[in-house]
């Protein structure tokens, strides 16, 4: 009895065994068969990208600059505005370059710090310094009254009268009855003796 026993119990865990060892040979074939599938599909997914990343996005972000339809006709005196925009004549590269005009930045609170260490120079007595540093604030911000008068200042100092009134008269033109425009209208009386 115990060796049947023991016979039925080896039977049994042999075919344990087998059926195990044939589960872990279609898991084994299965994960095979699913990490091919995924490098296909990663190689495919690779592509694609490589596909768009060849393609330039630009096409689709240009902006039309082109005038709308009609507009000659509901702005019939457009062109009598820009005619001295226009250019006469091109250079010989074919490209128009006469109506190009020369951009810089736009920056208010850099053009108020070099005002301000204008301000430090000029009391300090180092009008080539202050100088530098209003025609910088003008370069950052055109049209500044305060930099502009600041400069005809420091142009009477240094002794260029010329670049003085200029400077003097441009106070007077962007601040007419400005806090400064009696000084300025005083120095350019001044000036002109």
């Amino acid at each position: 009895m115990r060796i049947r026993f023991l016979i039925v119990l080896l039977a049994l865990l042999t075919t344990i065994a087998v059926a195990q060892d044939s589960s872990n040979k279609d898991s084994s074939d299965k994960a095979a068969s699913d990490k091919a599938a995924s490098d296909k599909t990663a190689s495919d997914k690779a592509a694609a990208r490589n596909r768009e990343a060849e393609e330039s996005s630009s096409r689709d972000t240009r902006i039309d600059l082109s005038p709308p339809k009609d507009d000659a006709k509901n702005h019939p005196a457009s062109k009598a505005a820009i005619a001295d925009l226009v250019p006469d004549n091109p250079d010989t590269s074919g490209i128009d370059t006469s109506g190009i005009q020369e951009f810089h930045p736009w920056n208010p609170l850099k053009a108020s710090k070099d005002i301000d260490i204008g301000n430090f120079y000029f009391n300090r007595k180092n009008y080539r310094a202050a100088l530098d540093r209003y025609k910088e604030a003008l370069y950052y911000k055109d049209g500044d009254a305060v930099a502009s008068f600041r400069v005809a200042l420091c142009q009477e100092k240094l002794g260029d009268k010329a670049e003085a009134k200029k400077y003097y008269e441009q106070y007077l033109k962007i601040l007419p009855e400005g806090p400064l425009a009696k000084d300025a209208r005083a120095s350019l009386e001044r000036l002109a003796k």
